[in-house]
């Protein structure tokens, strides 16, 4: 019996060609449904001179006008609803940190399209109606907690609504309650799989923690390697975001190569994030979303800035769907220090190497005498506490060389203590720019 399990054969397995016909009979019907209902849109699209009808194949998508984030601050909260706002039954949304919130209205068809885009998420990990999946995203305006509450229960298993936080707490059920699958940031799994070690518990003898899918921010290949040996699981990567659906936009099966994408319910492209043109297979480049069967507030053309690639290729566990690999990074996130760009993902696989520190950084950009500096802050483990002062500063130039090679900028590293960089619950803020202040 194949290790693999499908959700829905028949979507996630569907002919190539065949899923093409029913992207282009979706796509030209949203394509309609935003003209007709969506001012903004209507005049982006006039502007271009392009009418629905002009969308004769998939081809076509490239000519239609790019959506962003901006936008929907911009036209918060209602400028871009498709559909009567008495149809919207939820309302999910960001924080709103870098100035206005963003909101997206969902109707009933949305929420039952997102739900089984999470089961099918966790299927593809292992999911049945026989796991108790505890959930410790965050409840409320951001999608992960009821989103993965959703596709639990659509499965038909046991759901631990824990949200976040209180991870003392958190173990605890998951003893008593039989956990099996665990739903979380990843820098959260990290931070439960630590706590556990320190409780002095065997996650193998002592837990029945099999599976878990982690997502919300970008993590490297060697952070889940992390986790697995952590809590003795498979780590699987899921992506998502508010505007476009939640959590289940994307996934990985037990392949772990590359997140399959619901290509059933949105449309995938990447684009050079400067010139705006599509990029073939295997390129890197911008992630681009368009929603095809969305009703509440559908997307055309939604700028992620979130930096991958994708690939066609069929994978082995069976599913036909186009694939992008694990995020390299964000286009908004990523730093310029003297014309150099850096990513927190390329010191983040420099650190996970490193077993005499802990894979919890913050990077401090900064400006001093007209010239840019960077600081990488990072915690040593607790032996490294007992250690010679010679042996620490032997660390810190190692850390620097692997930095100026991987980077090929110098960087300034200043070593903590254990535990004095504030763990996330949610999504981990790695980066704090001064430049920008």
């Amino acid at each position: 019996m194949s290790k693999h399990l499908i959700y829905n054969p028949e979507m996630e397995c569907m002919d190539i060609e065949q899923r093409r016909e029913l992207q282009l009979e979706r796509l030209q019907k949203t394509v309609k449904l935003e003209y007709d209902n969506v001012p903004v849109y209507r005049e982006r699209m006039d502007a271009k001179g392009i009418k629905p009808e002009d969308i004769r194949s998939l081809d076509d998508l490239q000519y239609l006008p790019f959506i962003e984030k901006t936008d929907l601050r911009d036209y918060f909260p209602f400028g871009l609803l498709a559909a009567p706002q008495s149809e919207i039954v939820r309302i999910h949304g960001s924080s709103g940190t870098t100035g206005k919130p963003i909101v997206s209205g969902y109707t009933q068809n949305d929420v039952d399209i997102w739900t089984e885009m999470m089961a099918r998420t966790l299927t593809a990990a292992g999911a049945t109606k026989e796991d108790v999946i505890q959930v410790a995203y965050g409840y409320g305006l951001f999608t992960g907690g009821l989103g993965a509450h959703q596709g639990a229960s659509k499965i038909g298993s046991m759901v631990i609504p824990m949200s976040s936080g209180n991870t003392q707490r958190q173990i605890m059920m998951m003893q008593d309650l039989g956990v099996t699958m665990l739903c979380c940031t990843p820098s959260y799994a990290t931070l439960l799989g630590e706590t556990i070690r320190e409780m002095g518990l065997d996650p193998k003898k002592d837990l029945k923690l099999k599976a878990g899918c982690f997502g919300a921010e970008p993590w490297t290949e060697a952070m889940r390697v992390r986790i697995e040996e952590l809590l003795g699981i498979d780590a699987c990567d899921i992506y998502g975001l508010t505007e476009i659906a939640g959590p289940g936009v994307s996934f990985e099966c037990l392949e772990k190569q590359g997140m399959h994408i619901n290509e059933d319910h949105v449309i995938a492209e990447i684009i050079d994030p400067v010139t705006e043109k599509p990029l073939p297979y295997g390129t890197p480049g911008e992630l681009v979303f368009t929603t095809i069967t969305k009703t509440g507030m559908p997307m055309l053309r939604y700028r992620t800035h979130d930096l991958c690639t994708l690939t066609n290729e069929k994978c082995a566990c069976g599913r036909t769907t186009v694939r992008m690999s694990r995020l390299t990074g964000r286009t908004d996130d990523m730093m310029v220090i003297r014309g150099v760009n850096v990513f927190p993902t390329q010191i983040e696989s420099i650190l996970v190497k490193i077993s005499e520190v802990a894979p919890t950084y913050l990077l401090v950009a900064d400006r001093v005498n007209s010239s840019d500096t960077l600081e990488v802050r990072i915690e040593l483990t607790p032996d490294m506490m007992s250690d010679t002062v010679a042996d620490v500063e032997n660390l810190k130039n190692y850390i620097k060389d692997q930095i100026k090679s991987v980077v090929g900028i110098a960087a300034t590293v200043t070593l903590l203590p254990p535990k004095s960089i504030p763990r996330s619950e949610g999504k981990a803020k790695r980066v704090i720019d001064n430049r920008k202040l």
